[in-house]
């Protein structure tokens, strides 16, 4: 007998929408979306430690401005968590960007090249920051 995952995914593409790892590793959907607040979640599970120190270690290194370090390690973060999540599904990530720079196509644009160079590439799916 299936289980009632399996017997939707002859239908649809499963999507995870969770910052959670060890969801992914269970539930194994195709692709996958993440946003602050999912970020955040995962954020506070002790196994994803050492992802939140190299976005810090990252951040710390790029400015010695406070504020600069926080929006740059948060940024970072999500690269990380996304890394670890392509790590783990076929499809593609889609991760959310900051809500202020929704409408504003040139700022979305300066944004990555102002956070340095923090670049990663899979098969099609290229995250810039």
């Amino acid at each position: 007998m299936t289980d009632k995952l399996t017997s939707l995914r002859q239908y649809t593409t499963v999507v995870a929408d969770t910052g959670d790892i060890a969801a992914m590793k269970l539930y194994q959907p195709q692709d996958a979306t993440t946003n602050p607040s999912l970020i955040l979640g995962a954020a506070q599970i002790p196994e994803y430690r050492k992802l939140i120190d190299d976005a810090v270690a990252w951040a710390r290194s790029q400015s010695s401005d406070r504020a600069q370090q926080i929006l740059d390690a948060s940024d970072k973060l999500a690269v990380n968590i996304g890394l670890e999540i392509l790590k783990l599904i076929p499809g593609r990530i889609s991760t959310e960007v900051d809500a202020r720079l929704s409408y504003d196509t040139e700022a979305s644009i300066a944004k990555p090249s102002a956070s340095s160079s923090c670049t990663t590439t899979r098969a099609s799916a290229t995250i810039a920051f």
